[in-house]
């Protein structure tokens, strides 16, 4: 077996990730100020080139770690997540304006914390999952730990029997954080 020429974790390697990196996270952010600021003068243009180049500087590992083909498939799967994050806020939102139009808008409300073992051990899994909950309206996450385990403010008792839910499985399915359903 042919031993590769620069090892994945050289010094060489590393730099070029890092690289690529900074161009990566330059380039968006050079891309979104333009588009955000709509002003092409000179002046603008220096001042907004010479931001996107520090904050790429000195937090390009934050939007761009790392460039290997899980990284790549992670970020697919995390966009295609989106969509049926947003149907399930709206439908939150449909569910709290059903509580607050109720006539018996004091009965249904019953707010109360919950604990939640989820299994995911993935950091990018429980902030997604910690963030998800708390995005969806009706939930709030109070805390998350690398256990797993999340303390929710729920709203009502509608919406804590719906955690995790199917919420879970798509968050670990978004990662290739392997669970196992606790209750």
């Amino acid at each position: 077996m042919k031993k590769p020429v620069f090892p994945a974790d050289s010094p060489l390697v590393r730099r070029l990730q890092s690289a690529f990196s900074f161009v990566c996270t330059f380039c968006f952010l050079f891309a979104l100020w333009l588009v955000l600021s709509g002003k092409f003068e000179p002046l603008l243009l220096g001042l907004g080139f010479l931001a996107s180049f520090l904050v790429a500087y000195f937090f390009h590992d934050l939007l761009f770690p790392g460039f290997h083909r899980s990284y790549f498939a992670s970020s697919i799967r995390f966009f295609a997540y989106i969509p049926w994050l947003i149907v399930e806020i709206f439908k939150a939102n449909f569910h709290l304006l059903r509580l607050v139009f109720h006539p018996r808008m004091h009965d249904l409300i019953d707010p109360h914390i919950v604990s939640i073992r989820t299994g995911l051990s993935k950091d990018m899994s429980i902030v997604t999952m910690a963030n998800s909950i708390t995005l969806t309206p009706g939930t709030i996450t109070v805390t998350a730990n690398r256990e797993g385990l999340f303390t929710v403010h729920a709203i009502d008792r509608k919406s804590s029997r719906a955690l995790p839910g199917e919420m879970l499985g798509k968050v670990a399915a978004v990662f290739g954080d392997e669970v196992e359903r606790i209750e």
